[in-house]
């Protein structure tokens, strides 16, 4: 292709040879210019358009960019939520190891920081939506949080039952000594009359350790005058245990003792005829057998 110039200020006319890979240059460059100028306009409008213009030309915009964008934003939905759960099953993980130790269970029984055991045969349904995998996580998330509210709850509950037992006088007061006189009706050493007798009593050598038989306050830690030297502990819920006849009292009013606490030794005070523990359980103020809370324990 031949083009010819042609100029007043030349005394002749000149000529340019273009061949087709200059004619090819020419259209690229063309069509360069060209899509620099639509995506300059486009950019413009959207950047400085009124809001609702703006929103019908997003809208008039290539159906594949506006696919892209919305699947890049339905990935960042499901992280977040993937995020969520991985921390909500950490906890579980942890509830649950707690959970183990409370109710004595063996952890080797319970592994909750490992993946559980799966398998069985193939079967395919195709791959699933994002909105499908959505709908999943977001039920998973409801059942997650209902299975940890209701474990927290189950903690509470062991928790208390622990503490219950922890404060209910099943523990002997004195180590490796069988009672010898129970509690019931029985002939009086000192009249021999009939007369209730409302403890048991271990027999045991002066200075014996007399222990707490559960965790409690102590109420009383003086002498009495058939009693003789007597602490009274209070456990809570209306109960109370009482250790009478001492030799030697190791506790104060208002001191707070845990079971297998050491309180006092072994004596013979007050109206005893000879070293010995007499031990009481009353609850809400009326005398208990003392044996009932001993094999219990």
């Amino acid at each position: 292709m031949n083009v010819i110039l042609v100029s007043n200020r030349w005394a002749a006319s000149r000529s340019i040879y273009l061949g087709g890979r200059h004619f090819a240059l020419l259209l690229l460059l063309l069509f360069g210019l060209m899509a620099i100028v639509v995506i300059g306009v486009q950019f413009a409008l959207l950047r400085f358009a009124p809001d609702d213009l703006a929103l019908v030309l997003k809208s008039r915009m290539p159906v594949q960019l506006n696919r892209q964008v919305y699947e890049r934003g339905s990935l960042d939905t499901l992280a977040i939520k993937l995020g969520e759960m991985q921390a909500r099953v950490q906890r579980l993980d942890a509830l649950g190891g707690r959970l183990v130790k409370l109710t004595g269970l063996k952890p080797s029984e319970f592994q909750f920081d490992q993946p559980p055991a799966q398998g069985g045969p193939l079967v395919s349904l195709g791959s699933m939506s994002s909105a499908g995998l959505a709908q999943q996580l977001d039920a998973l998330t409801r059942v997650v949080a209902d299975r940890s509210d209701k474990l927290v709850a189950l903690e509470t509950l062991l928790m208390q039952n622990q503490l219950s037992q922890a404060l209910l006088p099943s523990s002997a007061p004195v180590s490796d000594v069988m009672y010898t006189s129970n509690f019931g009706w029985r002939l009086d050493p000192f009249t021999g009359r009939s007369a209730m007798h409302e403890g048991v009593d271990f027999m045991a050598e002066a200075g014996t350790s007399i222990l707490a038989s559960a965790g409690g306050v102590v109420v009383y830690a003086d002498t009495h005058p058939q009693y003789g030297n007597m602490v009274e502990i209070d456990h809570g819920n209306d109960i109370v245990t009482r250790y009478a006849h001492a030799s030697k009292l190791l506790v104060k009013v208002g001191q707070v003792v845990r079971r297998g606490d050491k309180i006092a030794e072994v004596g013979s005070t007050g109206r005893s005829t000879g070293n010995h523990l007499h031990f009481e359980v009353r609850y809400k103020g009326i005398a208990q057998n003392p044996v009932r809370f001993l094999q219990a324990g």
